[in-house]
């Protein structure tokens, strides 16, 4: 293990090198246990806040800190590449009959994109040092990507507790490297979030209970994604036409206007047919039509039933009409989740017929 301080040109070199390979973020900082950090994330865990993603309490230890899941890790590099995108995210606000998906599953999955580049990075950093060891992580890892990140410069976590760059607004994917090397640190980024609430305000299912903390059980993307199962009755009519994800709370961000989409990395250009898909269409996906429709995407990790889930709870929300036979079709669905969506579904768009 290398336990020196290693010159300023190295790092500068693996800036450098990280530019090249598409990464428009870099920092770096320690891997020791920022008390500050724990804390937050430990009283976040009592409150609940995490929902049904049991594997964030259970391996809260290796979370706290990268010591804490690797003991040998010294530095902490930060990286983030750019998803800006070019079309306005809630651009679909006011058209019912389309679905709106998140901006960052739009195009290729980043997991693929970012870690390739990670490693290209690692092995140049090892090719550079061969005595030392790292470790690189896309979001799979029990990794607090975005503290980290703070701490290394590349940004704040804003009220809506996502990072938040100067440079590149809300549009980061981040990957981290852990090395045994001292790299030089740099220093944290202030938050500049000021007395803006424009984050908090947009949420359409108040899902931040105080600026910086966030309630999982109550987000969309959370509940689009992550949650199995109904959604709760009183939150789906929050969703709107979300079906997998929601940028409300980044789009609305004053710090977006520096965002250039010339940094975005050509994987994360969006397909045409997931811009403004329409339900209809949607609806009519078996699982073989969802496989192939969203094969390379981070979409399909959720399966067919959960995402028809999401597109009849957007129906049942559009009063339009037309979508009444893509609903009927789905009433004996051999999932009893989809089913009972579109039993609810049905039921919101013949009350919408119905004269007030």
């Amino acid at each position: 293990m290398v336990n020196a301080a290693l010159n300023v040109d190295l790092k500068s070199q693996l800036e450098a090198e990280a530019e090249r390979l598409g990464f428009v973020a870099f920092g770096v900082t320690s891997a020791a246990e920022d008390p500050v950090r724990a804390a937050r994330l430990t009283s976040w865990l009592e409150a609940g806040y995490h929902g049904s993603m049991g594997w964030m309490e259970e391996r809260e230890v290796h979370r706290r800190s990268p010591q804490g899941l690797w003991p040998e890790a010294q530095s902490v590099v930060a990286l983030g590449m750019s998803y800006a995108p070019a079309l306005d995210p809630m651009a679909l606000e006011d058209h019912p009959e389309r679905a709106r998906i998140s901006v960052y599953a739009q195009g290729k999955d980043y997991h693929d994109t970012v870690k390739k580049r990670l490693k290209a990075l690692a092995r140049w950093l090892i090719d550079q040092a061969p005595d030392s060891e790292l470790k690189v992580f896309v979001d799979t890892a029990p990794v607090m990507e975005k503290p980290l990140g703070q701490m290394a410069g590349l940004g704040w976590q804003g009220k809506h507790t996502n990072l938040v760059s100067r440079e590149h607004g809300s549009w980061l994917f981040l990957g981290a490297i852990y090395t045994t090397l001292n790299l030089e640190a740099d220093a944290p980024h202030t938050d500049r979030c000021g007395s803006c609430d424009a984050c908090q305000v947009a949420c359409p299912t108040d899902a931040f209970p105080a600026p910086y903390r966030l309630d999982a059980r109550r987000c969309i993307s959370y509940l689009t994604i992550e949650h199995k199962g109904p959604i709760d009755e009183e939150l789906r009519e929050g969703l709107g036409n979300r079906i997998y994800g929601c940028d409300d709370c980044l789009a609305v961000c004053p710090w977006n206007k520096f965002a250039e989409t010339a940094a975005r990395h050509r994987d994360f250009l969006p397909r045409a047919e997931l811009v403004a898909p329409r339900l209809s269409h949607l609806l009519a996906l078996d699982d073989a039509g969802f496989r192939k429709l969203f094969a390379g995407s981070p979409i399909k990790r959720i399966g067919r039933d959960r995402f028809v889930r999401n597109c009849l709870y957007a129906a049942g929300n559009s009063a339009d009409l037309r979508l009444l036979a893509s609903v009927e079709g789905l009433l004996g669905d051999a999932d009893p989740v989809v089913a009972e969506a579109a039993r609810w579904a049905l039921d919101r768009l013949q009350a919408s017929a119905q004269p007030a």
